[in-house]
């Protein structure tokens, strides 16, 4: 597993990590064993970068990842939770008080002093945009509490603005074949600014896998099944925005163009960790299997020129003019 550098904090991580927004919440049930098993999976993988939130299960994830930890000494692995969405989003929320009350319930969930990496949630744009955050921020940071932060958006508007940020250590973003917007400015500048890029949804909320048809139902506590036009949260964080129907047929195109025996979801987790800018990728798995087969594409050796021809083709083509106006 490739490692890269974590901006200035003295960390690297690898280029492929472990979202675990499926160990708390939203996709169905993952009990206690099944997800020891896949943060074991990952770590013998060579994942050591675990994505995280307090609201992922209510805890739950942040909690399960504690307890895994506490058992590996010397372990090596980075943990970036997120805060922000326990509360009405609303700027009036986003107070020094609540994130010092958010960051101490994650340090309690995690067994830590300090967390490693803290980054606000996708808050409201004038969040972002309001120096007061930082001042909060910086706070923490001095008091010991939190080691470095960054900022989870959903928009490119959203992340040019956190760049302007000096101590910004992260941002992380929906980056895939169905979402090249950030490739336009928000790359260039993270790097150029020296900031680390985790490229969220990777897979399109499985739609990239390639194992879905119009058929495919999914639990009823799924968010792929009650939030697919937005009724819970931002549209764009199931399937990346996109129709369904019409992702699967870009699915078709773009596993056309694939080098033979390469699998799609590893061929689009290795092209998305080969972007100018990207630090780490960070998809999820609900099994053991599917964590390795993951942290396998980090070591992917093959040509993807086509298939990078086939992702730019298929988006102007079938989903820039839905997809980029938005996010």
């Amino acid at each position: 597993m490739h490692t890269r550098a974590l901006a200035s904090t003295g960390r690297s991580v690898s280029s492929i990590g472990l979202g675990t927004w499926q160990l708390g919440a939203d996709w169905g049930d993952v009990d206690e064993a099944d997800a020891f098993a896949i943060l074991d999976a990952s770590v013998d993988a060579g994942v050591t970068l675990f994505d995280t939130a307090d609201v992922y299960g209510d805890g739950r994830s942040e909690s399960l990842i504690g307890r895994f930890l506490a058992d590996r000494p010397g372990h090596g692995i980075t943990v970036a939770t997120k805060m922000g969405r326990r509360l009405e989003q609303v700027p009036e929320n986003y107070t020094p008080e609540n994130f010092r009350a958010w960051t101490d319930r994650s340090r309690r969930n995690l067994g830590v002093d300090t967390l490693d990496l803290v980054q606000l949630h996708c808050p409201p744009s004038a969040v972002i945009d309001d120096d007061a955050t930082y001042d909060a921020l910086d706070a923490l940071v001095d008091d010991g509490a939190i080691a470095a932060y960054g900022v989870s958006v959903e928009t490119t508007t959203q992340a040019l603005s956190a760049l302007r940020r000096p101590r910004l250590t992260n941002l992380q973003i929906i980056v895939n074949p169905f979402r090249l917007k950030p490739l336009d400015e928000v790359l260039p500048r993270a790097a150029a600014a020296g900031v680390a890029v985790f490229a969220r949804v990777p897979l399109a909320s499985g739609l990239l896998s390639g194992k879905y048809s119009a058929d495919t139902r999914f639990a009823a506590n799924d968010h792929r099944t009650y939030n697919r036009h937005g009724e819970a949260f931002d549209k764009g964080e199931t399937f990346s925005g996109v129709d369904f129907e019409t992702g699967l047929q870009a699915v078709s195109e773009l596993s056309a163009a694939l080098p033979a025996g390469v699998p799609l979801p590893a061929a689009t987790l290795a092209w998305i960790a080969a972007l100018p800018g990207v630090t780490s990728v960070i998809p999820g798995a609900r099994t053991p299997t599917q964590a390795r087969a993951n942290a396998a594409a980090g070591d992917l050796e093959v040509d993807l020129t086509a298939f990078d021809a086939a992702v730019r083709d298929v988006y102007d083509r079938l989903l820039r003019a839905e997809i980029h106006p938005q996010w």
